[in-house]
């Protein structure tokens, strides 16, 4: 439940991203008067016309009311006097090549803030720093009287706005008096607050990614051990995951991870440890199962087709997830490579994901039927509910022989497959 705070403070948010605008939107949502800035002027044009950049349930209608009630703005990032009792940093953290995470753009944005913040004023961190990063901004801060708080985020794309206003916790790391303050703005939010130092606090964002990504290449291990020993991984999980210790959350076995935080964050936590003289086995078996994931719909389909030249596959899901229109870290985007690499003929379908991706070398069916018409084999790549809940047996008759479909994600029902004359592979299902 939406509800406004206590008090309402002037808060400022660097960057009009994904996580950026979620915080900005949601605070004005909860009453307090806040300006989002960008450096993008066309982008800035669009926002205050209450349209969002990219796809995210709720957001827009939150947004819009908050725009209406005035308690939302944007600003360019060179705007004078934008900056409130608040400054929120929100900006991109990407990997580098050698897997670290790229802080140049946050830099800029504590050296500009260093430089123009009131003395006072609370710089709250929201992007996703390595831990020791954050000690080093904050000595720079207070050395213009500028305090430092580190407050990662947990949001899940699709499903954001409920997860801020319903989190399962609030992290704060920082001084006392600033972590207090911090910790006023979120009076609506009825979660807990975990509250320490800043290394430990960014240290939380990264093992939690961590470890849900540890969830999902373990059930992966499990699906591929139980296609050797003829069981059912869905069953197996299933009997697992009531273990009130371990829990069903991320137990899903398929083609594997993706998206803009476990990738990202995995390999930076394995390039930190790195750094540090730590060897992070278990995170590099993570990273390597779940890299090898995405090998086996084209290991299953050479297996089954043999030369995969001139086969049409229609590949079901562009984007990482469902309810998203991400395509960042995509394991669709890696499989569709690897096949158009062995010739086949791609056609792909995505609900959403399609306006966003260059498709100069592979056709995009605007539906699933048109994806699937004449196609030798489909490939599952993401749990759209539009795809997983198709007729699969009419579906499946309107493909070309052998109708081979291997469910990525183990979201379909082998019988309709195989009512409409096709072959059903999932991982680890018998």
């Amino acid at each position: 439940m939406i509800g406004a705070p206590v008090q309402a403070s002037r808060i400022t948010v660097f960057g009009a991203g994904y996580v950026g605008l979620v915080t900005g939107v949601c605070l004005a949502a909860s009453g307090h008067l806040v300006t989002v800035l960008d450096v993008d002027e066309s982008k800035l044009e669009s926002l205050r016309a209450g349209i969002v950049p990219f796809h995210e349930p709720e957001l827009p209608e939150v947004m819009q009311r908050a725009l209406a009630a005035k308690t939302l703005s944007f600003a360019h990032a060179d705007a004078p006097g934008a900056y409130g009792e608040f400054i929120f940093i929100a900006v991109g953290t990407p990997s580098t090549l050698g897997g670290s995470a790229d802080l140049r753009f946050v830099r800029t944005v504590v050296e500009q803030i260093a430089q123009n913040a009131p003395r006072n004023t609370v710089v709250i961190m929201k992007s996703t720093v390595p831990p020791g990063t954050g000690a080093l901004l904050s000595e720079k801060l207070a050395a213009n009287g500028v305090h430092y708080v580190s407050n990662p985020e947990f949001l899940r794309e699709g499903r954001a706005v409920n997860d801020w206003f319903h989190t399962d916790r609030i992290v704060l790391g920082g001084d006392t008096g600033a972590v207090e303050r911090v910790a006023g703005l979120y009076q609506n939010i009825e979660a807990p607050i975990v509250a320490g130092d800043i290394s430990s606090a960014e240290l939380i964002k990264y093992a939690s990614n961590a470890f849900l990504a540890t969830k999902i290449s373990f059930a992966n291990e499990i699906a591929n051990l139980c296609d050797c020993v003829d069981a059912d991984v869905e069953l197996v999980m299933r009997g697992v995951g009531l273990d009130a210790r371990i829990g069903s959350a991320f137990l899903a076995a398929g083609i594997g991870y993706g998206g803009s935080c476990f990738p990202k964050d995995t390999r930076a936590l394995d390039f930190l440890s790195s750094i540090n003289g730590h060897d992070f086995h278990l995170l590099k078996a993570v990273i390597d199962v779940n890299a090898r994931q995405r090998l086996l719909p084209i290991m299953a389909l050479h297996r089954r087709l043999g030369d995969l030249t001139g086969v049409s596959v229609a590949v079901l899901g562009l984007t990482f997830k469902p309810d998203t229109d991400d395509i960042r870290e995509s394991p669709a985007i890696e499989i569709i490579g690897m096949l158009l690499a062995e010739g086949a003929d791609v056609v792909a379908y995505d609900p959403v994901g399609a306006a966003v991706i260059d498709a100069a070398d592979f056709e995009q069916a605007a539906t699933i039927e048109d994806a699937l018409r004449g196609a030798g084999a489909a490939i599952v790549t993401t749990e759209w509910e539009a795809i997983a809940t198709a007729d699969w047996a009419a579906l499946t008759r309107s493909m070309a022989s052998p109708r081979l479909v291997y469910d990525g994600r183990n979201c379909l029902d082998p019988a309709a497959v195989r009512a409409g004359g096709g072959e059903y592979l999932g991982v680890g299902r018998r």
